[in-house]
């Protein structure tokens, strides 16, 4: 592998975790309750707690989906 080729990658990593990171913040500031949608479990023991946030991962994968399929019509 070529280091010009992994630096690349690595700044298409950082690119990607950023616009996550600006999307989680725009989430928060419209005040959109990802992680608190109607389907996400939580479960709470005496010593223990179990989170699985069901209907916000069904929720993200379709909204990817649809921006990705459009970002790869645009591209092709």
């Amino acid at each position: 592998m070529d280091l010009s080729n992994l630096a690349k990658g690595l700044i298409w990593i950082g690119v990607i975790l950023a616009a996550i990171g600006v999307g989680l913040l725009v989430t928060a500031k419209l005040g959109i309750p990802l992680g608190k949608l109607p389907g996400d479990f939580q479960i709470r023991g005496e010593r223990w707690s179990f989170y699985f946030p069901l209907m916000t991962c069904v929720v993200l994968s379709i909204v990817l989906t649809v921006i990705l399929n459009i970002l790869v019509r645009l591209f092709k």
